[in-house]
């Protein structure tokens, strides 16, 4: 049987899949502009194109409670934390850089080693070292978030020579990308979706508590 998903908005709704089993994910818009999603390759056929693959990848979800902890430890908000991620990362725990950085919150090997943190490819202590990190470079500048990223970006020294955020294109779109994200999800009012169950099988989300099959 097919899933089925009433579209709210696209990020919203592809949001609502972490909550299913992993499958590959199809979606087009109609000629009235609804947009569909479902777990059928067969509908291909329509025009649909796959937006999500069938992976065993950690989601957001699972480091929640690693978060949650380390925001509370080293007085950064969730979200700032999770906005560094996703521009470093992109959630991947062993992602590597060109220039050697690992995990979740691209810690350089010597970053690390001074945040204690044995095995940088373990979420946990990668969370830990990275917050760790961040809060004392939020110290160092006076609490000046657009500062302490920058710092994390391109080096505490290089924004000290500078005396603010560096000249550098990677750092200035790397500040302002992760405050974007951040203020964003800090101005979001989460909506509730709804999971219904057919007894064909058919799954579907909606925003709406009485949606018709």
């Amino acid at each position: 049987m097919g899933t089925i998903f009433h579209s709210v908005t696209v990020l919203f709704i592809l949001n609502a899949v972490v909550l299913t089993s992993y499958a590959d994910i199809y979606t087009y818009a109609d000629k009235n502009g609804v947009i569909h999603y479902t777990n059928r390759a067969e509908d291909r056929s329509k025009g649909y194109r796959k937006v999500i693959s069938e992976n065993n990848t950690p989601t957001h979800r699972d480091y929640d409670h690693i978060i949650r902890s380390t925001s509370s430890k080293y007085n950064i908000e969730p979200d700032i934390i999770r906005a560094v991620i996703t521009a470093e990362s992109n959630w991947n725990p062993d992602a590597i850089s060109h220039k050697g950085a690992i995990g979740l919150m691209q810690l350089m090997p010597s970053t690390a080693k001074d945040m204690l943190v044995r095995n940088p490819y373990d979420p946990a202590e990668n969370i830990e070292g990275g917050t760790k990190y961040l809060r004392n470079l939020l110290n160092k500048f006076d609490g000046d978030l657009s500062l302490a990223l920058a710092a994390y970006n391109a080096g505490p020294g290089r924004v000290e020579e500078s005396g603010g955020i560096p000249a550098f294109p990677e750092t200035r779109k790397y500040v302002k990308n992760v405050i974007e994200m951040y203020e964003g999800k800090s101005r979001s009012t989460p909506s509730k979706i709804y999971k219904i169950t057919y007894d064909d099988g058919t799954v579907l989300y909606t925003n709406t508590n009485s949606p018709n099959p």
